[in-house]
């Protein structure tokens, strides 16, 4: 194969799309067969490198190359501006050449897609707090509740056409990255790249990647700390620890503009400080309160579509036979290893229900604190307040 060149690549939508494509490549040549390969060549390695700098991207397939930048539409509309159609839209390029990956990204597309209202309720909180205006903020707040739940609803569509088993076996071994991955055949240190002599290692692409995720936690300022290093929730005052060193991480996998638009919320939502600055407004408390509900509810339903499509098909894996035949989600996964390990090479489910319970622990109101801690959460719009307590 010659070596590609990157110098007819005239603008950024030329560069985002070679890098989705070498980032495919890259993937297919790394977990391609039974036996991962440990070197990229540097037909694919120079010229990933070289994009991936050029957007700020580490050289691998990210949530960007595998979903943001990997579709397009069927029926072009013609518009600049009209709804996205679930129905109407394609990939661009999959691993499997299967209609099961094709709606794994593509639900993705969707729901970033719809989380746009979240992000437009979100940031008008964010500037009715700013100013002090706590009707609008109260309104604000309700309206971003119902983005948020909505958002769980797009999630929950995965299992329409995305078969768990084909997803854990034949999709998923190709989505890891190469950190953390001794144990399923890399060395400890990576991949090679080209005529690299020193290996690399990088997260596979993972939802942690979204920028929408991420965003709800940091414009209601919800706090993830390491996993397994979690306070006591509502237990008074602590000296705040330092974020989820996973979840910081991953921003270094968005696109450089989500990464600076985090940053942004990060350090100036007020909202919480002006919701716990106004404890005798019930109605402000709950607003807040219901975003965290949704937010919390959403994250349960991630953690059971996480449970079917991975957790138990990896229990399957054991009953299979062979692993050289069957490969598991991780390319080449030992039948004694209790733990299943996310693409991204973090431990899957502790670190997910982490991420969850720790959506309550901002709770405003007691009803909040009450509901956020044991999970049930029964919430119902009326016209005339919009969220009430059941």
């Amino acid at each position: 194969m010659p070596a590609l060149s990157t110098a007819h690549l005239e603008n950024v939508p030329q560069t985002r799309r070679a890098y989705q494509v070498l980032g495919f490549l890259a993937h297919a040549y790394v977990w391609g067969t039974d036996e991962p390969s440990s070197k990229i060549p540097p037909q694919v390695a120079a010229p990933l490198i070289e994009v991936s700098e050029t957007l700020g991207l580490p050289p691998l397939a990210t949530y960007a190359g595998l979903c943001l930048w990997n579709y397009k539409e069927i029926f072009p509309s013609g518009k600049e501006s009209h709804e996205m159609d679930l129905n109407n839209i394609t990939t661009i390029n999959t691993f499997t050449g299967s209609m099961d990956e094709s709606w794994f990204y593509l639900v993705s597309v969707f729901f970033e897609y719809k989380g746009g209202r979240a992000i437009k309720y979100g940031t008008q909180a964010m500037e009715h707090a700013a100013s002090g205006n706590i009707p609008k903020l109260i309104s604000s707040l309700q309206n971003l509740a119902q983005a948020i739940d909505h958002l769980g609803s797009v999630l929950m569509q995965m299992e329409e056409m995305c078969d768990p088993h084909v997803f854990y076996f034949r999709i998923r071994p190709y989505l890891a990255g190469w950190k953390n991955m001794a144990d399923v055949g890399l060395s400890k240190d990576g991949v090679l790249y080209g005529e690299e002599t020193s290996p690399r290692a990088y997260a596979g692409g993972s939802n942690a990647q979204s920028s929408l995720i991420q965003f709800l936690d940091s414009v209601l300022k919800i706090h993830h700390n390491s996993t397994g290093e979690r306070p006591a929730p509502h237990a008074g005052a602590q000296p705040k620890k330092e974020a989820n060193p996973y979840l910081m991480e991953m921003r270094n996998y968005m696109p450089k503009k989500h990464r600076d638009f985090l940053q942004v919320i990060d350090t100036t939502s007020k909202i919480r400080d002006v919701v716990a600055a106004n404890p005798d407004n019930g109605e402000l408390s709950l607003s807040y309160d219901a975003c965290l509900a949704m937010t919390k509810l959403f994250r349960d339903k991630h953690i059971q579509i996480v449970t079917r499509y991975v957790v138990l098909q990896a229990k399957k894996a054991t009953k299979l036979g062979s692993l050289l035949t069957l490969r598991s989600g991780l390319a080449k996964k030992k039948l004694n290893d209790g733990e299943e390990k996310g693409t991204g090479g973090t431990s899957l489910l502790p670190f997910l229900k982490q991420c969850r319970d720790e959506t309550g622990d901002p709770a405003a109101g007691n009803w909040g604190k009450r509901i956020l801690s044991d999970g049930v959460m029964r919430l119902k719009y009326s016209k005339s307040n919009g969220i009430n307590e059941d």
